[in-house]
């Protein structure tokens, strides 16, 4: 298994790359903003992207976007075919695509929004920490993206305060700040997001009976 740095000699795989993060939204039962060959393809020539291959079959892939002038980048679009699943290759994949958007855009803050706990898992051990959304990207390009969603209802009654997702925010000047003081890492609390989860749920499905 290879993760490289896509480039426009990866362009064959655009399609099935699409077509797979769309129907692994389906399954999930989540809308998401249906990103086009062309989009997928822009990214590679960029140098915006990771791919995994086995060989010269399709295993994963990750593309990185950013917001407001660079300010802020977002490790998007990660996705694993269904034939690479449970091996850890997601993780693999945020890892690298982690250390590239730190060597490409080193002052930049690196954040992500999602309701999956393996994602948040994944985003903590790379140093995210969970945040309100106000201290993510104000970029109104970023937040019309949800629109897909089946959740976007909540994310406009709730004034874009919250949502059923969680904000996590990678800060590289606090992680400096952090070092110096060597503080101790605390480990990743599943069941505390699990309760925030069912909370959210709780609350806004509520509202909308």
């Amino acid at each position: 298994m290879k993760i490289l740095i896509a480039n426009k000699s990866h362009a064959f795989y655009a399609e099935i790359i699409c077509n797979t993060i769309e129907e692994s939204a389906k399954v999930r039962g989540t809308g998401i903003a249906r990103r086009t060959p062309e989009y997928i393809i822009d990214k590679m020539e960029k140098g915006n992207a990771v791919i995994a291959l086995e060989g010269e079959k399709f295993a994963g892939f990750c593309y990185i976007e950013t917001w407001s002038h660079e300010k802020y980048v977002a490790n998007s679009g990660l996705i694993v075919h269904p034939d690479y699943r449970n091996h850890g290759l997601a993780k693999e994949i945020k890892e690298v695509i982690f250390e590239h958007s730190r060597t490409k855009y080193p002052g930049s803050k690196i954040f992500g929004i999602t309701t999956g706990l393996a994602v948040m898992k994944i985003n903590y051990e790379l140093g995210y920490q969970p945040v309100t959304f106000s201290e993510l990207t104000d970029d109104e390009t970023f937040w019309k993206g949800c629109q897909g969603c089946k959740n976007y209802d909540i994310l406009t009654r709730t004034e874009r305060k919250m949502c059923l997702c969680t904000g996590m925010l990678y800060d590289p000047d606090k992680k400096k700040e952090t070092k110096k003081e060597r503080k101790p890492k605390s480990s990743f609390n599943d069941k505390a997001f699990k309760r925030l989860k069912h909370i959210k749920q709780t609350l806004f499905y509520k509202k909308e009976k």
